[in-house]
């Protein structure tokens, strides 16, 4: 919240750091928040409820579909709004919502009451992914700085892997589903605080200030739909491996009790390695940087298929932490730099299509799961999808104009 001496600084915050710093560590914080305690705390405990609880494999892939049905939600309205005042007032929104719905999921052994928490978590998360991301790159094109969201998204593989270490902690305190769920509450409240403060809260819409801000420079036909469809592909594969990778990892008998470490490593891949794949594009494009990304990601996923080991889950993990998040960040600052004055405009729509495969893909990969007793086909399923998002791109990469056009932009290192 802006103070009115300092209204560009958003509210209290360390005199040590930067402006831009201070909106980052925002996002970061938003990200830890919304998509490391209130979606992906559900990631490591799924196990733990599984064997405290009734929850089922088929019951908890709803659940997880019931989340992204809720990211979608969130998703649409984000795509819908214009106002950056009002962006800004549903961002913190999904703040106080992270905190309540990590709170209900521990107030009763319901079903129902799981899925509605589960669906409002979703919603939460697309404040940290939309609406903090569109209104980081707003702040940052507006001041004249470079449109990256590296460091933004490192906070999801940060989360992940606090998620990951906190669920070790308490189960080692024995703590049961409901006091980690409490815990996690204790968690997401303390993080709200800077998630909220630090993020300045815009007077009004910026209209031409600092005279150097870029005009939309709206996609072609062919970029949009192969664009979505690989986008979709990405997120199939994508959500397979952040529900489930830890129930896969604590089902083989000589891998018991390593998925939460197993999912603390996805973490500590994923953090840095959105900074990585800005470098990367710089030197190969953008579009060049998401084939090689999506490429990577598919050995990721299905290697845990060909081998139940302990150094194939290892580098399963790293391969996937390292290459999922880069591909969200890649996209989304793609859609900074078509549309800088109003980001989410694409943002919304590719992640329709990202969310879309993310509520189809765990209910389907739950059933399957349940039925053949094990994970295999879901995982190759999986990586078939991913694989045929990347022979997109390597497609519009060769034959659209939009797409080389971004490739050069992000070589010539364009601000």
């Amino acid at each position: 919240m802006a103070t009115p001496s300092s209204p560009s600084l958003g509210g209290p915050s360390p005199g040590f750091l930067s402006p831009r710093y201070r909106v980052l560590l925002a996002g970061v914080f938003s990200q830890i928040l919304c998509i490391g305690v209130a979606r992906f705390a559900y990631t490591p405990l799924l196990p733990v409820m599984q064997q405290q609880t009734w929850l089922t494999d088929a019951q908890g892939g709803w659940l997880a579909a019931l989340n992204y049905a809720g990211y979608m939600l969130g998703a649409l309205l984000a795509a819908s709004i214009h106002s950056i005042r009002l962006k800004d007032t549903l961002y913190r929104l999904t703040l106080v919502l992270a905190v309540l719905s990590t709170a209900g999921m521990a107030l009763a052994d319901s079903f129902w009451l799981w899925a509605a928490m589960r669906f409002v978590a979703g919603f939460s998360s697309s404040g940290a992914m939309l609406l903090a991301s569109g209104l980081i790159l707003h702040w940052l094109i507006s001041h004249g700085q470079r449109g990256e969201l590296g460091i933004h998204f490192a906070g999801v593989g940060l989360g992940m892997l606090v998620a990951a270490l906190a669920v070790e902690l308490m189960l080692r305190l024995a703590f049961g589903w409901q006091a980690q769920w409490w815990g996690f509450t204790a968690l997401a409240a303390a993080l709200l605080i800077p998630a909220w403060a630090w993020l300045p809260r815009p007077a009004k819409p910026i209209m031409g200030a600092g005279g150097g801000q870029r005009q939309a420079q709206p996609p072609s036909r062919t970029f949009m739909r192969l664009m979505l469809a690989a986008y979709f592909c990405a997120g199939y594969g994508y959500v397979i491996s952040a529900t489930f990778i830890v129930a896969i990892v604590e089902r083989e008998p000589l891998l018991a009790g390593a998925g939460n470490w197993t999912f603390a490593l996805v973490g500590l891949a994923a953090a840095p390695a959105v900074m990585v794949w800005d470098l990367i594009a710089r030197r190969f494009g953008y579009l060049g940087a998401l084939i090689a990304a999506m490429a990577l990601q598919v050995v990721g996923i299905v290697l845990p298929a060909l081998t139940a080991s302990l150094a194939s889950v290892l580098i399963s993990a790293v391969l996937y932490g390292g290459t999922f998040l880069g591909c969200v960040s890649l996209v989304l600052t793609m859609a900074g730099r078509l549309y800088p004055q109003s980001p989410a405009r694409m943002m919304g729509r590719m992640t329709l299509a990202y969310g879309t495969a993310q509520i189809v893909a765990p209910a389907l990969t739950g059933m399957l799961a349940e039925g053949t007793g094990h994970y295999d086909t879901g995982l190759w399923l999986a990586g078939g999808f991913v694989a045929l998002g990347a022979l997109l791109l390597i497609w519009l990469r060769a034959v659209d104009q939009t797409a080389q056009r971004l490739d050069a932009e992000a070589r010539g290192g364009v601000a």
